[in-house]
């Protein structure tokens, strides 16, 4: 993309307003207030534009070293991807007055890097790029890549993946934007602690289960990465872009029965199938491994679970009642293999 205009973006600070660590050392209480919440959201976004737009060299008259505007440059970039290239769908698209918009046309006309096309008006007239407004614009396009790439150079491979994730996020959340594909892959350094914390965080504001929860699914980690047996168990973490979207746990019980643990699937992923995939993932596994049975342990609050538990085969053995809180009613399942 030639120009980022600074109307929506998120995340120059992805760390304080996302990262779940954090997000537990400052919040100690949850806020509540929804008010407050979005004055906080606010707050953070608003500065965001300032140190973005300064960042990206957007408050100088010209863009890049261009000779051309913010907006005209983005005019450059929607002409190049739009087919037919028509004003008053740019106008529509950029929110701009389709006066102001005629005038920045007007003035790309003058300077050759843009000409119009045959039609019965100016509005339906398609516009297109000269051959030297081809060249403007693939070298700003060069530009404006290769400073964003120094820009995120210093975050290193880790930092950089976490801010795609982030970015993707925040682009569904505000723009729409359809997300990418997910896919399965096997743990690594650090997704202990995020599946704690975000078990812990998303069980407590769903059903206010408190610290007995978030002391057992700690407990449940720990034990896994102490006592991680390579050849009969593994943990797979369901990913997009980077962010975590749900995990599973396949453990040992004894020689014949594995135990399926801390099933979660994020609020945004739900009805995509990543629930599935990963329950599933643990029945081919477990069968691999040449156990007979798996065993797994919910509460009967967690629908969504117990649908794709019944799904795959298992049926509930046992119920009784656990207290992370508030009383829970629990079940045993069982899945013959």
């Amino acid at each position: 993309m030639v120009a980022v205009a600074p109307l929506n973006p998120l995340l120059h600070d992805p760390v304080t307003i996302f990262d779940i660590g954090n997000y537990i050392c400052e919040s100690v209480a949850v806020e509540t207030d929804s008010a407050l919440v979005i004055d906080r959201v606010v707050q953070r976004l608003r500065a965001f534009n300032r140190d973005f737009s300064q960042l990206m060299g957007l408050l100088g008259p010209r863009y890049m070293g261009s000779g051309l505007s913010v907006v005209e440059a983005r005019v450059l970039y929607e002409i190049v991807h739009r087919e037919p290239a028509l004003a008053r769908d740019i106008a529509a698209a950029l929110r701009l007055d389709p006066g102001y918009l005629s005038r920045i046309v007007g003035r790309l006309l003058k300077r050759g890097l843009v000409e119009r096309g045959r039609g019965e008006d100016a509005r339906e007239r398609p516009l297109s790029l000269t051959c030297t407004g081809k060249s403007a614009y693939d070298r700003l396009d060069r530009t404006t890549a290769a400073q964003t790439a120094r820009l995120i150079a210093p975050l290193g491979e880790d930092g950089a993946r976490r801010l795609a994730a982030l970015l993707e996020e925040a682009g569904a959340l505000l723009f729409g934007s359809k997300p990418g594909e997910w896919s399965l892959r096997t743990f690594r350094p650090g997704d202990m602690g995020l599946i704690t914390a975000r078990q812990s965080i998303l069980y407590h504001e769903t059903y206010g289960w408190g610290r007995g929860m978030e002391a057992l699914i700690g407990e449940i980690t720990a034990a896994f990465l102490r006592d991680f047996k390579p050849e009969r168990e593994q943990c797979w973490i369901a990913e997009r872009g980077g962010r975590m979207l749900g995990s599973v746990f396949l453990v040992e019980d004894d020689t014949e029965t594995a135990r399926l643990r801390l099933l979660y699937v994020e609020p945004e992923a739900r009805g995509i199938g990543v629930g599935q995939a990963l329950v599933k993932q643990c029945t081919a596994f477990a069968r691999e491994t040449g156990y007979r049975r798996i065993v797994l342990w919910t509460h009967a609050v967690l629908e969504s679970a117990r649908r794709i538990y019944a799904a795959e085969g298992y049926r509930i053995e046992t119920h009784t009642h656990d207290d992370f809180g508030k009383p829970e009613l629990s079940e045993s399942w069982l899945l013959e293999l």
